[in-house]
């Protein structure tokens, strides 16, 4: 399996010829090359005892508006405003409290240090997002990601009360909807996201979608909800 050695160049192997996922190795976090790996397919995935690694699976999880799957509990916990939303309001304590949820199977967190000061910086160029669920004032879910083009690319989410964290991504994908952002890339499968709708596509037919949405003007900049 060919794993490609990157250097000081900004410049990615097509992401095609990442046999298992593992694409490269190397570079730097830098936000020139965070944004050229976002509009091909790839994002770093790593701990703290290891280089930085680039990925781009077979097959890819995304979700569509049209395929977010709302449960009638969740659509109960809309309904009854126990939370409110936010967009940009928090996103350092968004990606801090995403780092310490403990997540099955995995010790410490893939969060690290430096990958955590790289997508504040690509916040404050506007071109990574977080969305907060508040209850009663206090910050208790919500996740994080980077948009480009017609495109989303979820990070990460976390939850300190029942639902929090669902309520956010379903606030989310209203609102991207109505952007007119439809691809929302979750990158790796999980159960959690198959079940609020997520589904399993080829890599091909994702490097397609994104090509696509990657033709239309980046939303970039401060979020706010405009479908309230």
């Amino acid at each position: 399996m060919p794993i490609f050695r990157l250097n000081e160049e900004i410049i990615f192997p097509p992401p095609h010829l990442a046999e298992d996922g593992l694409l490269a190795v190397g570079g730097d976090l830098s936000r020139e090359r965070l944004l050229l790996a976002y509009r091909n397919g790839i994002f770093p995935w790593y701990s703290d005892d290891q280089p930085i690694l680039w990925w781009s699976p077979d097959p890819r999880m995304i979700i569509t508006p049209g395929g977010f799957h709302c449960s009638r509990s969740l659509a109960r916990v809309l309904k009854k405003k126990r939370f409110s939303f936010t967009l940009d309001t928090a996103f350092r304590d968004v990606i801090d409290a995403c780092a310490a949820v403990p997540r099955a199977g995995q010790e410490g967190t893939w969060i690290t240090s430096a990958m955590r000061d790289a997508y504040v910086e690509l916040h404050e160029a506007g071109f990574a997002h977080s969305v907060e669920c508040r209850q009663d004032g206090q910050l208790v879910g919500g996740l994080y990601g980077v948009s480009l083009g017609a495109a989303f690319f979820g990070e990460s989410m976390f939850s300190r009360a029942s639902n929090a964290s669902k309520a956010a991504l379903a606030r989310l994908v209203r609102q991207l909807d109505a952007w007119g952002i439809r691809l929302i890339d979750c990158q790796m499968t999980t159960p959690h996201l198959r079940r609020l709708g997520g589904r399993e596509v080829p890599r091909a037919v994702f490097l397609n979608l994104l090509h696509r949405a990657m033709a239309h003007p980046t939303r970039s900049g401060r979020w706010r909800f405009t479908d309230a």
